[in-house]
């Protein structure tokens, strides 16, 4: 994956991009882009993706085009997340996460054979770990091992592993799939090794300057002792706090369910909205894809968007599942009394608030379940969310 901050997109090469279970969005023909050499390449579509970055996933926007590298990580995903990229450090970090980079020109070695180390037989239907050493030494130190295409064992499958091929004898894992014993010699071909340019084991740091400054700040009633309890927990559980507008979180603890018996599908119109508010219901349509919220597809169930003002001024991308509400069996889950809740805080002196970045948008929905989440838009084009959102 190449990191490319002159890059204003990010990019996917087409044959990984048909590789994946995403669905990719053709786009039409006359749409290119301009390489750094000048050159015009065409684009071929358009797939919403999760990328994976240090310990975290991000849900981002991926063209597909013809080009070299696997995937080019471009400006936008990086000014998205809030990535700093540091050059001195040959690093990138996010979130108080520091993640590093190699050099373009880095030159991987050829992978190398491991050899058998001593005579083992392999039970019949059954897995086990084969002493192996690598055929020429010293050639790189970490890899991972891949499964031999010219291994002449047929039923015989070796699993990927990370290994230090510095180490007195290498582990392979083997799993013998046939109903008779296999027996492998010294020094048989048993698996290849493919190198590893570089192991980084960093822990998460805390960074006070750009995370839960806020609250850092209301530290200074708190004597010293206090204070440094305080951030040892927050570090602790510092992943639970959002760090920039579209990290709401996520929760999988359970999974929303809708219930609307053998009911057929409702499908309502879209409502007309005027000119002048299209664009902005276009820009939270495409900022809710790109976070993963929702996805287009379509379905048999369809419920219109309604654009609603909040007190600060700013717009609530609504949809009006008044219908479906109707229809769809309700659980009963009895909210706590109020004066029970007071009754537990007595006697304590300390109290902390918690608020959530969002109290919508952050459920799943079960996928069997999403075809009922459908609205219009504009006509053109149905989306479905894969969170719980406000009017469910």
């Amino acid at each position: 994956m190449l990191v490319d901050t002159g890059a204003n997109v990010t990019l996917l090469r087409t044959d990984l991009a048909q590789k994946l279970k995403e669905q990719l969005i053709y786009t039409a023909p006359n749409i290119s882009l301009k390489t750094a050499t000048g050159e015009k390449t065409e684009i071929r579509g358009k797939l919403d993706a999760s990328i994976e970055c240090g310990s975290r996933k991000f849900h981002h926007r991926i063209y597909v085009a013809d080009i070299t590298d696997p995937c080019i990580l471009g400006l936008d995903f990086l000014q998205k997340f809030n990535f700093t990229v540091d050059l001195e450090k040959n690093e990138i970090r996010t979130g108080g996460e520091e993640i590093p980079l190699f050099s373009a020109s880095v030159q991987h070695s050829k992978s190398c054979s491991v050899l058998v180390k001593k005579r083992t037989i392999m039970p019949a239907r059954s897995e086990c770990l084969i002493q192996g050493i690598p055929e020429v030494p010293g050639q790189f130190r970490y890899a991972v091992t891949d499964f031999h295409s010219q291994v002449p064992q047929k039923g015989v499958l070796v699993a990927a592993t990370l290994v230090d091929l510095e180490k007195e004898a290498i582990p392979v894992r083997v799993l013998n799939l046939n109903n008779t014993p296999k027996i492998l010699d010294i020094g048989a071909v048993i698996v290849t090794c493919e190198p590893v340019v570089d192991i980084v084991a960093r822990p998460q740091e805390f960074s006070e300057a750009q995370h839960l400054s806020s609250i850092l700040e209301s530290l200074e009633m708190l004597n010293e002792k206090q204070q440094i309890e305080v951030r040892k927990l927050l570090k602790e559980f510092q992943n639970l706090f959002s760090t920039c507008d579209a990290d709401v979180g996520r929760c999988n603890m359970t999974q929303h369910r809708i219930n609307t018996g053998d009911h057929p599908p409702i499908k309502q119109y879209p409502r007309r909205l005027p000119l002048a508010r299209k664009e902005e219901a276009e820009h939270l349509v495409q900022e809710m894809v790109d976070n993963g919220i929702i996805e287009e597809s379509s379905g048999p169930w369809a419920s219109p968007i309604v654009l609603v003002k909040k007190k600060d001024g700013s717009t609530r991308f609504c949809v009006d599942y008044r219908k479906l509400n109707e229809i769809t069996k309700k659980d009963s889950y009895p909210l706590p009394r109020i004066d029970d809740i007071l009754d537990a805080l007595n006697g304590s002196q300390w109290f902390t608030t918690l608020d959530l970045k969002s109290g919508y948008c952050r459920d799943e929905i079960l996928p069997l379940f999403c075809v009922f989440s459908f609205f219009c838009y504009f006509g053109e084009i149905s989306l479905f969310f894969l969170l719980l959102n406000y009017n469910l």
